[in-house]
């Protein structure tokens, strides 16, 4: 009976909580988000499957929670806080990276750079609320809409947040296509909608091998803090673009990828235990995340708009090609796309949106190594 009663005490019935059980709730709507709508199914899937597992109930002692040293997933989630994962994430986007769009028209490039005002006006806004500068610096990267991004700088700045921060990252890159629309319409006109791009030019092999040389070299001087990820993002684009790494390039872009996201997910997800998650400032940070996003949407289109004033003719740019300055590779680019087609059905928008879109990856980790010079 006695042994009964131990493995009765040892049950997750019996150590269940409120929190245990709304935590759990949040994991299956992730899941049924992933799974039902498919959005963003390759993240939201670990990560709501990660929820769950992290709030099961059990004792404690038993070295099976994520934050109990010598546990199984203790270990994994030291990639996390160590920020391992992300700088291996962005080498499988690298090479995937397509950057012929961005060198054939490098001006689109300042829609990427304009997207990350989201992320310092945030940082203002965060200080001014009562977070401290290392926790601002944390809150706001979420506005770049980059999951690794956030995940990094929060790492090395406030590995306490790490959870809410890299949920609601995820969250908001999941929601592009509900979030970025009404923004959108919003501040722009009908005509502004309907404005066409002129065919990007054709570019040379050449062209694609020098731009991530370059770029690391000059990005890197500029903001030391980025190296970890940038230099990893152009590295997996050189060893695509290069032509004599396609081993190399096409195991970053599946194999590696693909296993880091499941780990980093399920990880992310088990982070979220209800006893260190539901607190008033994980509201804070959510609510902070998504005027980030907001901010950072916006700051696009409008700057996109102001270049305008000083082009001419079919040099024009589309405002809504703006809005994919935020770093969600590729659905803001999609989202673009669609609602230019929706105005105008004629319209192929994607091939230009995707310029701002990969700047606006190179402008959030930029912004995450300027945060990190500053503040780490």
């Amino acid at each position: 009976m006695d042994l009964f009663l131990e493995f009765l005490n040892s049950t997750g019935v019996y150590n269940v909580s409120i929190g245990s059980i709304i935590m759990i709730l949040v994991g299956l709507f992730f899941l049924y988000l992933g799974i039902v709508k498919d959005f963003e199914p390759l993240l939201l899937v670990p990560i709501g499957f990660g929820i769950l597992v992290g709030n099961i109930p059990f004792p404690k002692g038993m070295e099976l929670g994520i934050y109990e040293h010598g546990s199984v997933l203790n270990y994994l989630y030291m990639g996390v806080t160590k920020g391992i994962y992300p700088p291996l994430i962005f080498l499988g986007v690298g090479a995937m990276t397509d950057f012929a769009t961005l060198i054939s028209n490098p001006k689109l490039m300042l829609l990427g750079a304009a997207a990350q005002i989201g992320i310092f006006a945030t940082f203002i806004g965060a200080l001014a609320i009562g977070f401290t500068f290392k926790e601002s610096g944390a809150i706001a990267i979420i506005g770049g809409a980059d999951g690794p991004t956030a995940i990094f700088l929060c790492s090395k700045l406030k590995p306490e947040f790490i959870g809410a921060i890299a949920v609601s990252a995820y969250s908001y890159m999941a929601l592009v296509p509900v979030l970025q629309p009404p923004v959108m319409n919003l501040l722009t006109s009908k005509a502004e909608r309907k404005i066409r791009m002129k065919p990007p030019r054709m570019v040379t092999k050449r062209e694609k091998i020098v731009f991530p040389i370059v770029t690391f070299i000059i990005v890197c001087f500029v903001a030391p803090g980025a190296i970890p990820l940038v230099s990893m993002l152009l590295l997996g684009n050189l060893l695509r673009e290069s032509g004599v790494t396609d081993r190399l390039a096409i195991n970053a872009r599946n194999a590696l990828i693909d296993s880091v996201t499941v780990i980093l997910g399920l990880t992310v997800g088990a982070s979220t235990q209800a006893d260190n998650f539901l607190t008033p400032r994980s509201v804070g940070i959510f609510a902070l995340g998504a005027v980030s996003f907001i901010i950072a949407t916006a700051s696009g289109v409008l700057f996109a708009k102001f270049m305008n004033v000083f082009l001419k003719g079919d040099n024009k740019i589309n405002p809504l090609i703006g809005a994919a300055g935020v770093s969600a590779v590729p659905n803001s680019a999609h989202v673009v796309h669609v609602l230019g087609r929706k105005n105008d059905d004629s319209n192929f928008l994607l091939m230009h949106a995707m310029a701002p879109n990969v700047s606006g990856v190179i402008g959030s980790a930029v912004a995450a190594g300027v945060m990190l010079s500053l503040l780490g």
